[in-house]
């Protein structure tokens, strides 16, 4: 008996040792001390009668040595907090393993040649190969990677002359926004001299005479640090082979500063059609046949003078130009505006609007065929329709997934197309309309170097679930089928704006949450995104912008009720406007998540307009400048609406911020401003034990063309991170 009780006595000590040992293993956090960031209590605004302190605004001179040196401690202490643990290197190795497969891209027929990029696994940047024939080993045409030594210069955008003879390209540094145009020879593969730079969000549309292109620019340069706001967007005509001082002014509308400008040459040569955009888009065009030589501003015809809808062109026959828009479609469809007579009662529908379904794009190839891409309950559907009628031609069979990619031309009678899964890395069909009896083949499939892993280990479900005013929200759902015999841990994501819809596409971190933790991924497609069209991205925009941070947390209860998981073993993550999601609901609802990954978020909502392209966000957000605007802003701003808790309940979740030192699209400032604000509001609380960190990743800008080994090192911090904080036991 004595015996007995001595062993009793053991065992429960023993279990006391491992419970404290893991608690512990998180909760050092107690011993962190965070950066003792200036409250400068000076900055106080005055916001339609409103008093808005900003104490940490210096925090918005990224070239200052006390922000350099905040920026330093901060990423002392997290990645301390993340690289002092074994399971670090566990997680970089188990990803770097997922991560390492071949990646192709979907073929490009230009001229003489097919253009496609692959990766062979970790490259940094894609390499664009071109080959002769499907049939022929493809060479090496372009490779970033050679043009750096860590991979940071990648390349961004691509347009072929109309002959196929010259490649026109972007390239950008450090994940930046500002890119320079460089000219390559397709058959020597040599770099032409010329050489354009102040270049950022632009147009390359080449005139069909194959001697230069219009491309958009401004007056200034930048690295992509900056946080100046960008203004007067330009349009120039650059003739290869001429130093970028003899490029010519097209197309200016110094009278709005703010506004973006796109250009696109028809199908036929004639016309240049330009876009103005400022959340919608005007519509012009100009017969450059009858304006003869480029050397000067391109008188436009305006056609559409209200910002009230998009418009994309397709192609045209003659006079009369195809358009994709939404114009008194909020699930857009296809109109027809001849250019001879274009007001808009004389515009014809050649696509009604799908009532369901939305029509998301469309492209014109084998003369007079159109392939349009539909978005079926978000998911993808391809359809062909004749040119002339309108008539549905055929429907392209596909699995459930997403196409990620397309290629087609007018001129030819071959498409391909890539559809990828949350399970299928991709598959990449031909189908040739000289053929049409002949059903799509496969010409590629995209397969992982993953020892044991078999997608029909794992299931996809997709459910609909209601929001807090009855909203009926899709969500997809991925896990193993076997059951857990415990809670899984849960990664919830959304975006919910600018009308992106977010469909089920295979991205590696995803995959490595549900095979390697044995996790839940679940993706919301809330209201703002483009999923249902115009109408659900009203929804969930300007003074509706609080359905989507409802949408998102009643996603986290519905899992909860539905017993798929519990609340400390929910993890959030999202980007750019799925960072400001992720702010706004740690500060409404911080009791409903047990982790939270805010990455490039816009998180000082009074001042987003006024930093780099932030103005043109003002169509979802509304202006701050404006009263109804700021009042409905103010209330959900996830920098003005920290809070210090008042119960262990609703502490914060544990938060990792992640932001780039270089992105110039949504400023750094936003989460240095947000973290120093937490961290304030916490310090001394006594109910606040878990941490709040800031990690700021140097040469690295919103995302757009950053190197596979920095996406490997972010996305080991963030699983780190989650695994950590949602205490997730693993074993790989």
């Amino acid at each position: 008996m004595h015996e007995t009780m001595r062993l009793i006595v053991l065992i429960a000590f023993c279990l006391v040792v491992v419970s404290a040992a893991k608690i512990e293993s998180y909760q050092t956090v107690r011993d962190i001390t965070y950066p003792n960031a200036r409250r400068d209590e000076s900055v106080v605004d005055d916001l339609h009668g409103t008093k808005v302190a900003d104490p940490y605004r210096w925090l918005e001179d990224p070239y200052s040595e006390e922000t350099k040196q905040y920026v330093d401690d901060e990423n002392k202490i997290s990645q301390s907090f993340l690289e002092n643990n074994d399971n670090w290197k566990k997680i970089n190795e188990k990803l770097t393993n997922i991560w390492n497969y071949p990646k192709f891209g979907v073929p490009q027929r230009k001229g003489k040649y097919y253009f496609s990029f692959k990766n062979s696994g970790l490259q940094n940047q894609n390499v664009l190969y071109k080959q002769s024939s499907l049939d022929e080993e493809p060479s090496v045409f372009l490779d970033p990677n050679t043009l750096s030594d860590d991979g940071t210069i990648s390349l961004q955008g691509k347009a072929f002359s109309k002959d196929g003879s010259i490649l026109a390209y972007t390239l950008s540094e450090s994940g930046s926004d500002w890119v320079k145009i460089k000219f390559r020879n397709v058959e020597s593969g040599e770099d032409y001299p010329d050489l354009l730079q102040r270049a950022k969000f632009t147009s390359l549309a080449w005139t069909h005479d194959n001697k230069g292109l219009f491309y958009n620019r401004y007056d200034q340069n930048g690295d992509g640090s900056e946080t100046d706001s960008n203004k007067n967007q330009k349009l120039y005509y650059h003739r290869v082979g001429e130093p970028q001082e003899k490029d010519v002014l097209v197309v200016e509308f110094l009278d709005n500063p703010s506004w973006l400008i796109s250009a696109t040459v028809s199908s036929c040569g004639k016309y240049l059609i330009v876009i103005s955009e400022l959340g919608n888009q005007l519509l012009y065009y100009a017969d450059l046949q009858k304006n003869g030589p480029i050397n000067g501003k391109i008188p436009l015809t305006p056609i559409v003078t209200k910002f009230e809808a998009d418009y994309h062109y397709i192609t045209n026959t003659g006079s009369k130009a195809l358009f994709r828009t939404n114009k008194n479609a909020p699930n857009y469809r296809l109109v027809v505006i001849d250019f001879d007579n274009f007001a808009e009662k004389s515009w014809t529908t050649l696509i009604e609007e799908n009532s369901n379904d939305v029509l998301t794009w469309a492209q014109c190839v084998d003369k007079d065929k159109i392939v349009i891409h539909y978005l079926h309950d978000v998911k993808s559907v391809l359809q062909v329709h004749s040119l002339k009628s309108g008539a549905l031609i055929r429907k392209l069979p596909l699995e459930i997934g997403q196409i990620v990619a397309f290629n087609g031309d007018k001129k030819y009678s071959e498409i391909f197309y890539q559809l990828e899964s949350f399970l299928t890395p991709g598959t990449i069909y031909r189908y040739d309309f000289s053929n049409p009896d002949i059903e799509p083949t496969v010409l590629r499939e995209v397969e992982l170097n993953l020892e044991g892993f078999d997608k029909n280990d794992f299931k996809v479900e997709q459910v609909f679930y209601p929001s807090r005013d009855g909203t009926k929200i899709p969500m997809f759902i991925v896990q193993r089928k076997t059951e857990a015999k415990k809670p899984r841990p849960c990664l919830l994501h959304a975006y919910g704006g600018f009308n992106i819809a977010t469909q089920p596409s295979f991205k590696v971190p995803f995959l490595f949450f549900v095979y390697a933790f044995d996790g839940i991924l679940a993706v919301a497609n809330i209201r703002g995104g483009g999923e249902y069209g115009e109408r659900w991205h009203d929804a969930g925009r300007l003074l509706n912008k609080q359905n989507v941070f409802d949408d998102f947390q009643t996603a986290a209860e519905y899992l909860v009720e539905q017993k798929y998981t519990i609340q400390k073993k929910i993890g959030i993550y999202g980007r750019s406007n799925g960072g400001l999601l992720i702010g706004a609901c740690i500060n409404q609802r911080p009791d409903l998540f047990g982790a939270a990954v805010p990455q490039v978020g816009v998180m000082d909502m009074l001042r987003f307009h006024k930093f780099t392209i932030g103005s043109a966000w003002i169509s979802d957000y509304g202006n701050p400048d404006e009263k109804i605007d700021f009042e409905n802003i103010y209330k959900y701003s996830p920098l003005h609406n920290v809070h210090a808790p008042n119960k262990i309940e609703n502490q914060y979740p544990p938060t990792l911020i992640l932001t780039g030192d270089h992105d110039d699209r949504v400023s750094p400032l936003h989460s240095l401003k947000f973290a120093a604000n937490l961290q304030y509001a916490v310090r001394d609380n006594q109910f606040q034990k878990n941490p709040i960190l800031l990690r700021v990743y140097s040469k690295a800008g919103h995302g757009d063309g950053k190197p596979t080994a920095k996406k490997i090192e972010e996305e080991t911090d963030i699983y780190t991170f989650l695994q950590r904080a949602l205490q997730i036991d693993i074993d790989i």
